[in-house]
């Protein structure tokens, strides 16, 4: 008889095979890690010209998902407005506080850097020059930093429940300055440092009984595959997101529907992987609030001029094609990083204020940005393709695995993954077909030890039907 406990694990199996997506599930997030600073600048947010707190506007808008930066000893903001720092530890923990009270997640963004870190910077800390070129040490400095800052979260209750190793990391992390100038991707090095950094993750998380998601942040779609395949190649696989940084003003001209496409082949790619955008943001005027040169310049000709309106226009139509597509998350860069009388290390105010959520007078603008989070994407999940007579059975060697199904949609390309009652994916085969014919196979398996598995099989990202699979030997 089919226990109770086997049906759970055969439940969590499927689930995790290929979790069902739906509007709930997606992560709808803005990076907020200038509010404490804006708001110690003497800004204020107002929604409906009333003063409210920024992460209430935020949660009260759908949003389920904080990004946060965190550099290591940002001691350059010393000479800058009152000498306080922001984005080190204690600003982190400030605003992860404020985040989980609101109800929502965080993802903490290691930019193990004192400084910006993107795909033309990746400094190491100032703390860890020495050893740059001490790869062993620089591993153990690395894995030191991240468990103590997350423990130091977890003994108050503010794990993060994502992380991302290094920010935008196309060209490594932790170089030295010199090292910097070039164009540089040690991938022995880079290797190294990435699993180490991964390992700490995953002790923390052990020695916590808690789930860290770990993702890898790359700039530009079109990085995307040769990075991620580096990666791979050089056993850099530990990870569970795979995120992405989109702008149309710098990664032009690949368009939101390419997007999607790129989503939907990393899922095929990468079976297990979540991808999200982590990056984007599209301006809502040309104008300029203060003495900051503006870092957006660009907007696609289909959502201009620019407004609230086609600021919105264009979330709504990059979350409907990542959504679509498999893909988990968009997260929105900076949405409030409005003026003030502050400066940044290049200018007074903000290089972001004409791209945020908020008007010039910090008042929310209601039919902004803000919107994509509360639109109705049901009809951007896309209902599985129909299958009929779903049938697999073991031969009697046990190893093949007969295969029958009737294929009822035009798709001729299927795929076809087993899993273990844990959720582990053994296998993950294509099955060409016939469109709107009948399929009959045996493909050879794997070695499988007694037991219960999950058979799935896919289309377009999507599970259309999966059976129970009992090994006996």
């Amino acid at each position: 008889m089919y226990s109770t406990s086997k049906r759970l694990l055969f439940g969590l199996a499927l689930c995790l095979l290929y979790p069902p997506l739906n509007a709930q599930d997606f992560y709808f997030g803005a990076d907020l890690s200038y509010v404490n600073e804006m708001q110690d600048c003497g800004e204020d947010y107002l929604e409906e010209s009333v003063v409210k707190d920024p992460y209430q506007i935020f949660a009260d808008h759908n949003c389920n998902l904080v990004r946060l930066r965190l550099w290591h000893t940002p001691s350059w903001y010393d000479d800058l407005n009152s000498g306080q720092r922001y984005s080190d530890f204690a600003d982190v923990r400030r605003s992860i506080i404020r985040a989980k009270q609101m109800g929502m997640q965080v993802l903490l963004d290691f930019h193990l850097s004192d400084n910006w870190a993107d795909p033309s910077k990746q400094i190491v800390p100032a703390a860890w020059l020495e050893v740059v070129d001490d790869l062993p040490v620089l591993k153990d400095s690395l894995y030191n930093y991240i468990s103590t800052t997350l423990i130091a979260l977890a003994e108050e209750g503010l794990l993060p429940e994502m992380v991302q190793i290094g920010n935008e990391t196309n060209k490594g992390i932790l170089q030295s300055p010199e090292d910097n100038q070039e164009w540089m991707l040690d991938w022995d090095r880079n290797s190294q440092l990435f699993n180490r950094a991964i390992e700490a993750v995953r002790d923390v998380q052990d020695s916590t009984n808690t789930s860290i998601k770990i993702a890898l942040h790359i700039a530009d779609p079109d990085n995307l595959g040769w990075l991620l395949e580096g990666f791979t190649n050089h056993g850099v696989t530990d990870y569970d997101v795979i995120g992405m940084s989109y702008y149309w003003a710098w990664h032009q001209p690949t368009s939101i529907a390419q997007v999607g496409e790129l989503i939907s082949q990393l899922r095929q790619a990468y079976p297990g992987k979540d991808v999200m955008v982590f990056e984007t943001a599209y301006i809502w005027t040309w104008e300029s609030n203060d003495n900051a040169n503006n870092i957006i310049n660009d907007v696609h000709d289909d959502y201009a001029p620019p407004s609230p309106e086609n600021q919105r226009e264009w979330l709504i139509d990059l979350t409907e094609a990542v959504m679509g597509n498999g893909g988990t998350g968009v997260i929105y860069w900076e949405p409030a990083w409005i003026s003030s009388p502050c400066y940044t290390q290049w200018g007074q105010g903000s290089h972001q204020e004409h791209a945020t959520f908020f008007d010039f007078d910090n008042n929310l603008l209601e039919q902004g940005g803000i919107g994509w989070m509360t639109h109705d994407y049901t009809t951007a999940i896309k209902e599985p393709p129909g299958i009929e007579d779903f049938k697999c059975f073991l031969n009697e060697t046990k190893q093949l695995l007969h295969l029958e199904f009737q294929n009822t949609t035009a798709d001729s390309l299927f795929y076809l993954k087993v899993a273990s009652a844990e959720g582990r994916i053994l296998m993950n085969k294509k099955i060409e077909t016939i469109p709107y014919a009948r399929l009959i196979r045996e493909v050879v398996m794997p070695d499988l030890p007694a037991g219960v598995y999950v058979v799935g099989l896919y289309s377009k990202q999507q599970l259309v039907g999966s059976r129970k699979l009992t090994v006996v030997k």
